[in-house]
């Protein structure tokens, strides 16, 4: 008898974010997949990858949210940074290989708190080789692996906030507001030559992005455990932006690519509402002087599977 097949369910339309904490190990898109087969969620999309070594934040951006993944992704990060003085590493990180040892001078806190001022604003800063930039189509840490050095040009970043959290005679745990694009193992290297040693990272914890903090985080295995009680709307991303309630009318317009004839807004892109319920992200046209959609949630798709599936329970 020839064994029977096993069906895969169908994969569902599930709009919304979750805000993981992400553990040592995983790659960020090893456990996006892992976050999207607990609920056999259609689309999906991180937020920014962490290094399989980091540690915290990473939004998972489901169905519809996955639209505004892009203002996460432009926006300012937060970290905690544990830097070891004395050995450099390859990759900048505990997870390479050590190539070099140096003395560590006598640390006082006024040193490294002057040390720190020098690398607050905006600073030029080399992408690592261990990094997941490309060059001639293949990322940086392919070329590292074989020992090829690929020259890179140094890219502008603004560190916002640096500040000293602790220190010992070897360790400094610091905290990093800074922009995008910014290596933080890239920083902490640097931070340790201006001590004059060299360093590399043992931890990295990510406690912020854009407007999402770290203090909701759920780990993987309180997001199995909680199911759909784990997803939130998708303006928790949002909440740095102006918002507008929308009439039925403007809703209609909104969702057929018209513009509004509303006022200049007090930040670059808005979020729109119908009837509490956030649809859409709108931007500011100047060439027009109206407000037109950026990005429309199609959300009733989910609700129609929703709808679809409570009937069908209701009938058997």
């Amino acid at each position: 008898m020839a064994q029977a097949q096993f069906k895969r369910p169908p994969k569902k339309h599930i709009d919304g974010i979750i805000l993981l904490n992400k553990p040592v190990g995983p790659s960020s898109n090893g456990i996006l997949q892992q976050v999207m087969r607990v609920f056999n969620a259609k689309k999906g999309g991180h937020t920014g990858a962490l290094d399989p070594f980091a540690t915290g934040l990473l939004p998972i951006c489901l169905g519809e949210a996955t639209k505004v993944s892009g203002l996460l992704l432009e926006s300012d990060k937060r970290y905690t940074a544990t830097l070891k003085l004395g050995i450099q590493t390859d990759t900048g990180d505990k997870e390479g290989n050590e190539i070099q040892s140096m003395a560590i001078p006598s640390l006082t806190e006024a040193r490294i708190q002057e040390v720190l001022l020098a690398f607050t604003g905006a600073i030029e800063q080399v992408p690592p080789m261990y990094s997941a930039l490309k060059h001639q189509g293949k990322p940086l840490y392919y070329y590292a692996r074989q020992g090829i050095e690929i020259e890179r040009s140094a890219r502008s970043i603004v560190i916002k906030q640096l500040n000293l959290l602790s220190f010992s005679n070897d360790t400094i745990v610091f905290d990093v507001q800074c922009s995008k694009g910014t290596y933080v193992r890239t920083l902490g290297e640097e931070i340790a030559v201006a001590l004059g040693t060299v360093g590399y990272l043992t931890a990295l914890h990510r406690t912020q992005t854009g407007a999402l903090s770290g203090e909701n985080m759920l780990t993987f295995e309180e997001i199995e455990a909680q199911k759909m009680r784990a997803i939130q709307p998708i303006d928790i991303a949002l909440t740095h932006l102006q918002r507008f309630d929308l009439s039925k009318e403007e809703v209609d317009l909104i969702q057929h690519g018209q513009m509004l004839p509303y006022p200049k807004p007090e930040t670059e892109f808005v979020r729109l509402y119908d009837e509490g319920e956030c649809f859409a992200v709108g931007e500011w046209s100047e060439k027009k002087q109206m407000l037109k959609p950026k990005r429309v949630f199609n959300l009733h798709l989910a609700k129609a599977e929703a709808q679809e599936k409570t009937a069908l329970e209701s009938t058997t």
